[in-house]
């Protein structure tokens, strides 16, 4: 029996269609299996991991046009179920050579689900840089040239304008991706991440800029009154789990930076140190004082961890690129030595705009302080910076030269592997 029916019309969670892209002949094609394979592969990384392994990637370059890039959901996808709301993008990693994903939330993975479709695989590179259209199943790979360099803020702004729905939902990349940093991210809605492991750098060697999604068919399940049931507990309820109150309450921010320092694992100063003694200046009850403008959420979820900064001052914090989660606050606050809660919003900002991962981002940024700090990188080498740890100006610059791919920019959008392997002198011990 298939596991979709004709007509397109949904069953039980997984419409029965995925959709493949070939972006080097401007064709697409659709795939129905069967529940066999549903059943067997399921969704998310596990169907992603199947089709990586169908198309035999070994010893290719990741960057190369044979590169399979995958685009996931999950049977519970759109099922208003709290935390069901993510999606897997997956590929051979830029950063690794190997098996990479990263995961999202937010409001895309549900909308791509309502236009049709439970997976995208992207394959080989187009002429000049394009974005895909999805709206109710019709696929159209349009012209992108004018919105190649852009960040994701005006590239969602000049898609939805041009399409004609403002409810698209938009996954993209920026200067970051294009370039080619080889831990640049992609976004969607500005907020949401797939951060880890290079997805944006695989779109940008596929001249990708972005896969816009607005679907208007209904997402059926077997059983609508149970999973009403199952959501209305979890709503009822779901303050009374300690964690989820405090997630709910502040955010990630709002919890890990002052446990962790606590415990003594906070990440400090490349490593060298587990505990912060600014902690108190970048944790989440200083972000709440000053720079907190509301919660967030993604699809079907109450607990609504995702913080919103803004900030009129020094930096200028922009709110619709959504505020840090702990991981940014540690990358670029204690792991930098900076205690500049505000610098560390706009570095949040910018890495969205730019689509880097701010996780190794700020890691790379910490080990070229430490390498500044050691001697092994002088003032030639960072383009006049002085990359001492807690220099929150030097920081933001820096961001922008690694999403540009300028001056020691350059160097550290390779990662911290290849640079401390291009650095040498005991930097890659």
């Amino acid at each position: 029996m298939n596991f979709h029916l004709s007509g397109g019309e949904m069953k039980y969670g997984m419409t029965g269609k995925i959709l493949r892209v070939d972006l080097s002949n401007q064709a697409h094609s659709v795939e129905e299996p069967d529940e066999k394979f549903y059943r067997t592969y399921f969704g998310g990384s596990c169907l992603a991991c199947y089709y990586l392994l169908q198309k035999r990637l070994a010893g290719i370059n990741p960057l190369d046009p044979e590169n399979l890039l995958i685009f996931a959901s999950s049977p519970l996808v759109g099922s208003g179920i709290p935390g069901a709301n993510r999606f897997s993008v997956a590929s051979l990693s830029p950063l690794t050579g190997y098996y990479g994903e990263a995961e999202a939330g937010g409001w895309w993975s549900p909308e791509l689900k309502k236009a049709g479709y439970d997976a995208i695989l992207v394959e080989g590179r187009a002429e000049k840089p394009v974005f895909l259209w999805i709206n109710d199943e019709a696929v159209q790979i349009r012209d992108a040239t004018h919105i190649w360099g852009k960040v994701t803020g005006d590239t969602q702004e000049i898609i939805r304008n041009e399409t004609g729905e403002s409810r698209a939902r938009v996954a993209s990349i920026g200067p970051g991706g294009e370039n080619m940093v080889r831990y640049a991210c992609v976004v969607n809605n500005l907020r949401h991440t797939n951060g880890r492991s290079g997805m944006g750098a695989v779109m940008g060697s596929k001249n990708l800029k972005a896969i816009a999604v607005r679907g208007k068919q209904k997402i059926a399940f077997k059983n609508n009154a149970a999973l009403k049931k199952i959501i209305k507990w979890y709503n009822d309820n779901f303050m009374d789990h300690p964690i989820e109150r405090v997630l709910h309450d502040g955010g990630t921010i709002g919890w890990d930076v002052t446990e962790l320092d606590e415990a003594g694992i906070l990440p400090t100063r490349n490593f060298h140190s587990g505990s912060f003694e600014d902690a108190d200046k970048i944790c989440g009850e200083t972000f709440h004082d000053k720079y907190f403008v509301k919660a967030d959420s993604c699809h079907g979820c109450p607990i609504r961890c995702k913080r919103v900064a803004r900030s009129t001052g020094e930096y200028q914090v922009d709110q619709t690129y959504g505020g840090p989660e702990y991981e940014t606050a540690a990358a670029f606050g204690s792991l930098c030595g900076i205690s500049n809660l505000e610098a560390i919003c706009k570095a949040h900002e910018l890495c969205n705009s730019y689509t880097l991962d701010t996780i190794s981002a700020g890691s790379s940024i910490a080990f070229a302080m430490e390498c500044f700090e050691n001697k092994l990188l002088s003032i030639q080498d960072t383009d006049g910076l002085e990359l001492n740890f807690g220099n929150h100006e030097a920081m933001i610059r820096l961001i922008h030269k690694i999403a540009k791919r300028e001056g020691i920019g350059d160097l550290l959008a390779e990662g911290t592997l290849r640079a401390a392997q291009k650095i040498g002198q005991g930097a890659d011990l």
